[in-house]
């Protein structure tokens, strides 16, 4: 079984510090909104499932202090707090997915008092934490009958447990062909800047004794050519109307190599990281983070003092790229445009 990636305890939101993985195990308790907020913006929680469930959590630490039985000025906090939380990162959408779900919660239940829209609140908090759980199952269910008995496949960052309640995405149909009886080898990429592919993905897999052996992002091409990799599995952070997919910066390196040397490319997402308000990739938002994730390696420089640096954390790989979503409501192959739309509705 997973290690709990977030849990609500003791009347606070305990994540794992991803920041101090692998080295050590260590946890934080957050509570109130501002400390939410900070492990977002500073990956101690991180993967687009498990920033949502914190997300919703967030809101809970955020109102519960609030000492009021005004509605209105009840609703204007929680406005507040979910408008604070939602600028934590911009590109996963499952953050502002489960933002909504939370503020519909307290509006839908307008007329009761505020105690019971607290009480409300929590019940949707846990029912987000429960359901990703249930449906990053369902997905693997559908990602291992992918994989055949000895495969080598390729993942990049971390699309694990670690990055959702408890189970995972990509890395979760891993877990499931495992248990199914099926021997799979993985190569995870580093992932740089933040290695979280060497860091997570390697710690991950090898706590579920699954083989997994650990290259520089640049040799994922030489692999392929070698005929070493027979399919390639990785998460997603958005997921546009048409099938454009915003993940983790590399992955588009990835799609284009798998597409060159004929290796399928799966995405394994809920329905939570499709945002059927954006119609490309173009209109997805990349987030930029600090210089300082590119010129530092675990707090050692590693590059010259004062030179310009250029760190956007995703980058789009178009639907053209990708052979199939993997998702809770099945296999969604191309054409894309129309078939995720059908699948969802």
């Amino acid at each position: 079984m997973p290690i709990p990636t977030i849990e609500w305890k003791n009347n606070c939101v305990r994540i794992i510090d991803q920041t101090k993985l692998p080295l050590k195990l260590e946890y934080l308790d957050c509570h109130d909104a501002k400390t939410v907020w900070k492990a977002i913006k500073e990956l101690k929680v991180r993967g687009a499932p498990a920033i949502g469930i914190a997300g919703a959590f967030g809101v809970m630490v955020g109102v519960n202090k609030v000492r009021t039985d005004n509605a209105n000025t009840f609703k204007k906090k929680l406005d507040e707090v979910i408008r604070y939380l939602a600028s934590s990162r911009p590109t996963a959408v499952n953050l502002s997915w489960a933002l909504e779900r939370m503020r519909q919660v307290a509006y839908h239940h307008a007329q009761v008092s505020v105690s019971r829209k607290k009480e409300l609140l929590l019940q949707e908090a846990l029912k987000i934490l429960e359901e990703d759980k249930a449906i990053c199952r369902t997905m693997a269910d559908y990602g291992a009958s992918l994989i055949n008995d000895f495969d080598t496949c390729l993942t990049i960052c971390n699309a694990g447990a670690l990055a959702t309640a408890d189970y995972g995405t990509a890395l979760g149909v891993f877990y499931r062909a495992k248990e199914k009886g099926k021997t799979v080898k993985v190569f995870a990429c580093e992932t740089r800047p933040l290695l979280q592919g060497a860091r997570l993905t390697s710690w991950e897999l090898k706590k579920h004794n699954i083989e997994v052996t650990l290259i520089a992002d640049n040799t994922a091409a030489y692999l392929m050519r070698e005929g070493k990799i027979n399919k390639v599995f990785v998460g997603a952070d958005r997921i546009a109307k048409n099938g454009d997919t915003a993940n983790k910066i590399g992955t588009f390196n990835l799609a284009l190599i798998s597409h060159y040397h004929k290796v399928p490319l799966y995405v394994v997402a809920p329905r939570s990281t499709f945002d059927f308000g954006v119609s490309s990739g173009k209109d997805i938002i990349i987030e930029h983070r600090h210089d300082i994730e590119v010129l530092e390696l675990q707090a050692q420089p590693i590059a010259p003092k004062g030179v310009k640096v250029y760190n956007p954390a995703f980058d789009v790989t178009g639907n053209e790229f990708i052979t199939a979503f993997v998702t809770e409501k099945g296999l969604i192959y191309p054409p894309f445009a129309s078939t995720i739309s059908h699948a969802f509705t």
